[in-house]
């Protein structure tokens, strides 16, 4: 792939996790501004950190991807992107559960 479509690829895919990222929030975040209150709930349910808790949830979309790739599974580019922006978005949301810790 060539510089130019490679940047597009990278420029669609941030777009799309943006978005989603946001739509989503409107689902999960249902009566808090707290974007992060779906993992903290998690982590308490759970008796773990809230790193850990979101990690177990991304563990599913990385389990999924991998079987994908494991099985060379022939599946259609919607699925796959829904995957890989599912996976960047929960790294997004690790990196703001450690930025919101680094400063408490």
């Amino acid at each position: 792939m060539i510089s130019k479509d490679f940047e597009a690829v990278v420029k669609a895919q941030f777009e799309y996790c943006y978005n989603l990222l946001f739509e989503k929030a409107k689902q999960y975040n249902i009566g808090t501004e707290d974007r992060l209150h779906a993992f903290k709930v998690a982590s308490a349910f759970e008796g773990v950190s809230t790193k850990q808790a979101l990690f177990g949830m991304l563990a599913k979309h990385l389990v999924s991807l991998s079987d994908m790739i494991r099985k060379d599974s022939n599946q259609p580019l919607d699925v796959w992107n829904e995957k890989i922006s599912d996976s960047i978005n929960y790294l997004l949301l690790l990196k703001a559960i450690v930025e919101e810790e680094d400063k408490s």
